[in-house]
C-alpha cells in the first residue's frame, strides 16, 4: 500500500467518524427536544362558537379532540367530554378556543319540593337577552275583561321566580286564541323559558300561559329576595290612584 492509498483511507475514516459524530448529535438533539416536550395528552378546542348558558352536552359536536404535550397543557384543560354532563358554558366561547373548567359551571338544578315547568315568552315582551340561568324574575299576566270578570287586569302570578334554563328564538306561527299565544303575531318570536317551581306556582304559571292576554316576565335585581306584597301583585286602571 503506497502513501497515497494510506491517505485515502485516513480522509475515509475520518469522514466516517464526522459522520457518526453529526448523527449523534442529531439523535442528542431530538432526545432533548423530546425530553422538554415531554408525552402528549388530549384536549378538546372548539370548532364553533357557543352562545353563553348554552347546556354544553347538547352542544358536544362543536368540540374537536386534539393532542399537545402534557406539560403545556392548562391544569383547567377539559380531557374528558363526559365532564361537560349537566354544565353550562358561563360566557360565549369562541371558535379555536381551548375548552377549559374555568369556561363552564353546574346548570342549575332543582330544589326540594320544585319542579321544571316551561313557557313560550314572547321576544318582544320578555326582557330580551337578559335572562340566563340563574336570574330571578317576577312573572305578570295581563288579563282581558272577559277572563277577568267585567275589567282588564295585571296580576303577579310568582314572584322571584327561578330561571333554570333559556332556550334558543324560535319563530312562531300561531293564529289568535284566548290565551297568551294570541300576543303573538304571525310570524313572530319566542323563547321557551324554564322555572324551578313549587307546585302552586307552577299552577299559576300554567293558567297565566292558557289565559292570560300576555305574560311578562321583569328582572330582578341580583340578591333581591324580597315577594311582591300582597297589595301590589294586582292592578286595574280603576285602582290605580
Amino acid at each position: 500500500m503506497n502513501s497515497r492509498q494510506r491517505r485515502g483511507i485516513i480522509l475515509l475514516l475520518l469522514s466516517v467518524l464526522c459522520a457518526l459524530g453529526a448523527l449523534a448529535g442529531v439523535f442528542a438533539v431530538v432526545h432533548d427536544a423530546e425530553s422538554k416536550v415531554g408525552p402528549e395528552t388530549t384536549a378538546y378546542r372548539l370548532r364553533a362558537d357557543i352562545p353563553a348558558y348554552q347546556p354544553l352536552d347538547r352542544a358536544k359536536d362543536s368540540f374537536e379532540r386534539i393532542s399537545m404535550p402534557e406539560r403545556w397543557l392548562p391544569r383547567t384543560a377539559v380531557t374528558d367530554l363526559a365532564d361537560l354532563d349537566g354544565k353550562i358554558a358561563v360566557t360565549p366561547l369562541r371558535r379555536g378556543s381551548l375548552l377549559q373548567r374555568d369556561m363552564v359551571a353546574d346548570r342549575p338544578e332543582l330544589g326540594p319540593g320544585q319542579q321544571e315547568i316551561a313557557i313560550m315568552i314572547d321576544a318582544a315582551t320578555g326582557v330580551a337577552g337578559k335572562i340566563n340561568p340563574g336570574s330571578r324574575v317576577n312573572i305578570y299576566a295581563t288579563f282581558d275583561a272577559k277572563e277577568s270578570g267585567g275589567k282588564p287586569v295585571s296580576r303577579v302570578m310568582v314572584s322571584n321566580a327561578r330561571v333554570i334554563a333559556v332556550g334558543k328564538l324560535k319563530p312562531l306561527d300561531r293564529e289568535a286564541g284566548s290565551g297568551a299565544a294570541a300576543t303573538t303575531r304571525r310570524g313572530g318570536e319566542a323563547v321557551p323559558i324554564t322555572f324551578a317551581l313549587g307546585t302552586a306556582d307552577a299552577q299559576r304559571v300554567a293558567y297565566a300561559e292558557s289565559f292570560a292576554s300576555h305574560v311578562r316576565l321583569a328582572l330582578v335585581a341580583p340578591g333581591d329576595d324580597g315577594q311582591v306584597s300582597g297589595g301590589d301583585r294586582t292592578y286595574t286602571l280603576d285602582g290605580d290612584k
